[in-house]
């Protein structure tokens, strides 16, 4: 019975973020991106979210390979954990490379790791696996869709793309390769469906170049512009502006200055001699000869924006009559964030830009016209929608139909589902182990479920913990019990609750110890049950409850 080759998605789908796609035919795996998540809301204190790879660490004997499209944090922030588990080597464009050196340095992972870099247009052989690099637009330069011969047939996975007739640097999208693969024959297209509820054509970059050249002329004012570090084609257009406005440039936020510097030196980013400066040149100007390039797009608390408009920035501090130029839009999850360091911003007197009042960012993902083209050119016998929420995927699906695609072809696919593919059949056919890791600090996978619910406990309610000294001759209280509260009540207001509340442990504390019992952890759910009911009975409230018992 002929091999089948199998499609499996460890994250990326019914979520924006976190993607990972691993390819496997017989004794060959390959992975194609390793990205990360951002929590959500009620994942508190968790920093980000990392895909399973227990599958991956199983079979790492047959990894030949990790591919990466692009070098967005969503397709290679998950790389570094991933590789404490796995050894393979990795492969990607220029400035994506550079910006995994930068990653793998800091977690000292760079000396053990194979990173191979490739440009647009050459190929690899990993297995049974032969993979060319298809140049595409994003808004991160060296992004790259992949053409995967395989053993049943060629796959063209997409990766994030758009289709931009004028780029800012890097060239049009190589539509002609994707039309050539179409001739010849495409078994699965698996495409970016982020922007597929969108009708049309995304726009271009240059159009917010020449939204900043309107904010840039005729401006008096100091200029500060925030957007994200990763996005070298913006960048570019700031710094195109300053200099054709005579404002010298300073960058603050390390991945701003990480980013630029990697850019820098791969010649993506031109600047012109002597336009740089060091952010305490600053004082030395004035406001109508100054860019400032921070980090902080999205409102983080410890961005550079941040502090800057909460007077915590060591170096600047936002004054009335700045202009600041907030060139990206909020993230799904951020716009609380980003809506109150604007309004900070408003507060201090700045004068703003953002998305919503101007046209200051256009988005890296493919509308409909040029989800339709992909689809077109590439001519697929089966469709595999990827990258979106599940709504996303759905309307993707459509979308192939319309184009021709029958039903029975089109496969939506989901985190850990073994998609299997013929030369002449999709079928799903079992699942493999899958779901989030979180990350909170340095401790990776030490947060589970559990804690999560604990710590969103404490986050509604509030803990009381309950301290009790008991002989350890016949187990009477030896003190007066002493309760402590965080963030539950403020205890000089509710004097009277805690006088109560002493009585509840000392008359259980009572009963317990009159029946001669001297299992503690017993006592200790007793006085957790007797609290919570009197507690609730008074203050319609359920805290933690943590009772403490010591023998002396």
């Amino acid at each position: 019975m002929p091999e089948k080759l199998k499609i499996i998605a460890l994250g990326g789908l019914n979520e924006i973020g976190k993607n990972l796609t691993v390819y496997e035919y017989g004794q060959d795996i390959i992975i194609v991106d390793c990205g990360l998540g951002f929590p959500d809301d009620d994942m508190y204190g968790v920093d980000i979210v990392i895909p399973d790879v227990t599958y991956l660490v199983k079979n790492h004997n047959r990894i030949r390979g990790i591919i990466l499209t692009h070098g967005h944090e969503d397709h290679i922030g998950a790389l570094p954990y991933v590789l404490r588990e796995i050894n393979a080597p990795v492969y990607a464009t220029p400035l994506t490379a550079g910006l995994i050196q930068l990653k793998l340095t800091e977690h000292r992972l760079m000396e053990k790791t194979e990173l191979v870099v490739k440009k647009p247009g050459e190929k690899i052989q990993l297995g049974c696996f032969k993979i060319e690099f298809i140049h595409v637009n994003h808004s991160i330069p060296d992004t790259v869709a992949l053409a995967i011969k395989t053993p049943v047939g060629m796959i063209v996975h997409t990766g994030d793309f758009k289709i931009d007739t004028t780029p800012v640097s890097g060239g049009m999208i190589n539509l002609a390769k994707f039309g050539e693969l179409g001739n010849r024959g495409v078994l699965a297209l698996l495409s970016d469906s982020t922007n597929v509820e969108k009708h049309g054509y995304s726009h271009s970059e240059r159009n917010v170049g020449e939204r900043l050249d309107e904010l840039f002329d005729g401006c008096t004012q100091r200029i500060i512009v925030t957007t994200f570090a990763s996005n070298v084609h913006r960048v570019q257009q700031v710094i195109d502006c300053a200099a054709k406005y005579g404002r010298r440039v300073a960058v603050t936020g390390r991945s701003m200055e990480n980013a630029m510097r990697v850019s820098m030196e791969l010649d993506c980013v031109k600047v012109p001699e002597g336009l740089f400066m060091e952010l305490n040149q600053i004082k030395n100007l004035p406001p109508e000869k100054i860019v400032i390039i921070t980090t902080g797009s999205q409102g983080e608390p410890m961005s550079a924006l941040y502090r800057m408009a909460f007077a915590g920035h060591r170096q600047i501090e936002i004054k009335a009559g700045d202009r600041v130029i907030i060139s990206s839009s909020a993230v799904p999850g951020n716009e609380r964030m980003v809506s109150r360091v604007i309004d900070e911003l408003f507060r201090r007197g700045a004068d703003v830009m953002y998305d919503k009042t101007s046209e200051l960012h256009v988005s890296g993902h493919a509308y409909q016209e040029e989800l339709k083209m992909m689809l077109a050119l590439t001519k697929p016998k089966f469709f595999i929608p990827v990258h979106g929420e599940h709504r996303h995927l759905c309307t993707h699906a459509k979308l192939a139909q319309q184009m021709g695609i029958a039903p029975k072809n089109i496969m939506i696919p989901d985190i850990g589902k073994v998609v299997e593919l013929t030369g002449k059949s999709i079928t799903r056919n079992g699942t493999v182990p899958s779901g989030r890791i979180l990350v909170d600090g340095t401790g990776v996978g030490d947060v589970g479920s559990v804690v999560l619910r604990d710590r969103k406990h404490l986050a509604t309610d509030g803990m009381i913990v309950v301290i009790v000294n008991l002989s350890s001759e016949d187990g009477s209280l030896v003190t007066s019990p002493d309760i402590l509260t965080r963030g539950f009540i403020y205890v000089k207001e509710s004097e009277e609750l805690m006088r109560e509340l002493k009585d509840v442990v000392v008359n259980t504390v009572e009963d317990f110890t009159a029946e001669n019992i001297s299992d503690w952890t017993a006592l200790k759910g007793s006085i957790k049950r007797s609290l919570s009911e009197h507690l609730y009975k008074k203050t319609k409230r359920n805290p933690m409850i943590l009772p403490v018992i010591t023998e002396i």
